[in-house]
């Protein structure tokens, strides 16, 4: 049978990213406390095009993905990135792993139990033979306005904040990035804001967020340099990216900070 992809394309325009996406896939992640973790990814995986080339092999990215379907970490997905660059011919391949993580989360006052997911992201590339890999987390946070808290007689306004942080890892003199764990990156979060929040609360619970959160009050500007503070102090970290939003609950708006850093 013809190859079709292979056939001459004449127009001599390269193609940056050409692939599937949306592809949902079982997959293993990395667990501190419990080793491993079973949970069920969204894929999108791409490999750059030559302008001579008229298509590339769809297929392929299945069976590389079929032939690794166990543990999807940091030191594997250089190793499935080199399978796709070998399938397909590619100069570079990409690799976008997006899950959600489970933790099990005690309430502060009644120790209640219960399962907290975080939206979390694995980005790796190869480009010839650099290697790339990013962590991205998404963590919910409370936070109460410390305007509102000063200027009113009683009480303040709070809101759902989300923290995006996106890490890379210093590599270590193997060439393999530090290990820096979800649950790391999830407590950052939570630590920087005025409150975190739970999965299971008890009256006794709600009571004990409430004022913890009304003794934290945090700006969204505070909140975003809380979390790059604790970043740059992490010797680990040679690069971040931060997305704070706050949902607001008493404009019609939403409120956002941004930070990009590098380790010099």
């Amino acid at each position: 049978m013809d190859d079709v992809q292979n056939y001459q394309d004449e127009r001599r325009i390269p193609i940056d990213q050409v692939g599937v996406s949306d592809l949902r896939y079982p997959i293993v992640v990395l667990d501190r406390d419990q080793g491993k973790q079973h949970t069920i990814a969204s894929l999108k995986m791409s490999v750059s095009l030559p302008h001579h080339f008229k298509g590339t092999h769809m297929s392929r990215f299945l069976e590389a993905i079929n032939d690794h379907r166990g543990e999807i970490t940091m030191r594997t997905l250089p190793i499935i990135l080199r399978d796709l660059q070998t399938r397909l011919e590619a100069e570079s391949a990409r690799i976008e792993v997006a899950f959600p993580y489970f933790l099990e989360r005690a309430a502060p006052v009644s120790e209640a139990k219960g399962l907290m997911d975080y939206n979390c992201t694995f980005v790796g590339e190869v480009n010839g033979d650099q290697e790339d890999f990013i962590l991205c987390v998404q963590v919910p946070v409370t936070t109460l306005c410390p305007c509102s808290k000063t200027i009113s007689d009683y009480g303040a306004h709070n809101q759902r904040g989300y923290v995006g942080i996106e890490v890379r890892s210093i590599r270590t003199e193997s060439g393999n990035p530090e290990l820096i764990w979800i649950e790391e990156l999830i407590a950052i979060a939570e630590q920087s804001g005025s409150a975190p929040v739970y999965p299971l609360l008890k009256r006794a619970d709600e009571r004990h967020v409430t004022m913890q959160a009304y003794d934290n009050p945090v700006f969204v500007e505070d909140l975003i340099r809380n979390v790059a503070g604790r970043l740059q102090h992490d010797s680990r970290v040679a690069w971040f990216r931060l997305h704070v939003e706050n949902h607001e609950s008493i404009h019609n708006h939403n409120v956002f900070a941004r930070i990009e850093w590098a380790r010099q």
